[in-house]
């Protein structure tokens, strides 16, 4: 498959690279600063542009099967939210429709879960943006008419051998996971050819 991967120079964006090449795949990763990404492959294409720059976003996107989005917080607590936007907006405008997003470790429950509000007293208010940064990321996610994961790995609370993600084409599913921080990036890059959605709503095909 050809993906192109935003936040590819982080921790677990730099596995997703490193993963998605050994698995055969044709990759662009797109940063802001080339020098950042480590690994060089001839099926591996750095793209330099900025998240925020929906129209470098729109070149990176055009033409590929699939996209991953591992973003840091980045500036200001924006980057997540609004950088995903633009990269949903480029795939609409494309017609990619696979798209796997990674929230980071623990930080994307819903409003409503208790466990965000007890680590939103636990950090205070020098974390509160990075919060909800995601919880508006993956509202923008469920919301589109992508095919979609979410992977969310956890590190607080259940440790970080636990972890969820949630497939929405139509329906939704969420499944616990027994995963560790570093096998992320292997589930991710397993995500780009799972059609198990297929078998589970048959109506559903490209």
């Amino acid at each position: 498959m050809k993906i192109v991967i935003f936040g590819s120079t982080g921790s677990v964006g730099s596995h997703v690279v490193e993963q998605a090449l050994r698995q055969g795949h044709q990759v662009t990763a797109f940063t802001r600063n080339p020098n950042h990404v480590a690994t060089r492959h001839e099926r591996l294409t750095v793209a330099q542009g900025d998240v925020l720059d929906s129209e470098a976003v729109l070149r990176a996107v055009a033409g590929q099967d699939a996209v991953v989005v591992t973003l840091g917080a980045g500036r200001k607590g924006e980057v997540r939210s609004h950088g995903t936007a633009a990269i949903i907006d480029a795939m609409q405008r494309t017609g990619v429709r696979r798209l796997i997003c990674q929230s980071t470790l623990g930080v994307g429950e819903s409003r409503d879960s208790l466990n965000f509000y007890w680590k939103r007293i636990m950090f205070g208010l020098l974390l509160r943006p990075a919060y909800a940064d995601h919880v508006e990321q993956e509202r923008r996610v469920r919301d589109s008419d992508l095919d979609w994961t979410i992977v969310r790995p956890s590190a607080f609370t259940n440790g970080p051998q636990t972890g969820k993600y949630e497939r929405g084409f139509g329906y939704d599913r969420m499944t616990e996971l027994k995963i560790s921080r570093a096998d992320v990036a292997d589930f991710i890059v397993d995500q780009l050819t799972d059609e198990s959605f297929l078998r589970a709503a048959p109506a559903i095909s490209y």
